[in-house]
């Protein structure tokens, strides 16, 4: 049986960057066999100069490898917590975040808090909130929703802890941002 080799790559955090990611490498003539927010599996064992390759052709658009552990385990914190709050509603709000981000990442929580705050110098609760928040941006943009159903949807309790702690962090109400019809969201990675 043939090894395959497992990259992680930064700043992957959504569909199309899964697609530009995987074109990238087939332009290489790779063969990846997993593509997934944060991790490509590629079939084969990768050498040095095929992996500088690689890096290179990430480079030019606007991703980049990451080689060292502890880097590693923060970017799939990351993207766990946007896999969390952005594509999986079934899980927000429904299902304990701490509980499902060590499960996913085979850490305890408090290993994981304690790493990701010092390295980012913020917590990873309140890097969950972060993108919650622009999770109800995205959902006052489009005005399909009514604030109750997006408060339901993105894990709230109740329409006013949603509206306090969008005020708390815009600086406006969720009503007041919708009024102003502009799109001021962040990309999620640099949230």
């Amino acid at each position: 049986m043939m090894e395959n080799t497992s990259i992680h790559i930064k700043n992957m955090v959504c569909k199309r960057c899964i697609w530009a990611v995987q074109d990238e490498l087939e332009k290489l003539g790779l063969k990846p066999l997993k593509v997934v927010l944060g991790e490509v599996i590629i079939e084969g064992i990768i050498d040095e100069n095929m992996l500088h390759q690689i890096e290179q052709a990430l480079k030019q658009i606007d991703f980049e490898l990451i080689d060292d552990k502890k880097s590693q385990v923060i970017d799939r914190i990351r993207t766990e917590v946007i896999n969390y709050v952005h594509y999986d509603p079934e899980l927000v709000g429904k299902v304990n975040f701490s509980d499902y981000i060590s499960k996913e990442l085979g850490y305890d929580y408090s290993y994981l808090s304690n790493l990701f705050s010092s390295v980012e110098g913020l917590t990873i609760e309140k890097y969950v909130i972060l993108q919650r928040i622009e999770k109800v941006k995205e959902l006052l943009i489009y005005d399909e929703l009514t604030l109750s159903e997006i408060a339901y949807r993105t894990g709230y309790s109740s329409v006013q802890h949603l509206s306090n702690q969008f005020k708390k962090i815009i600086g406006m109400s969720p009503s007041a941002f919708k009024k102003m019809r502009i799109k001021i969201r962040k990309p999620l990675d640099k949230v």
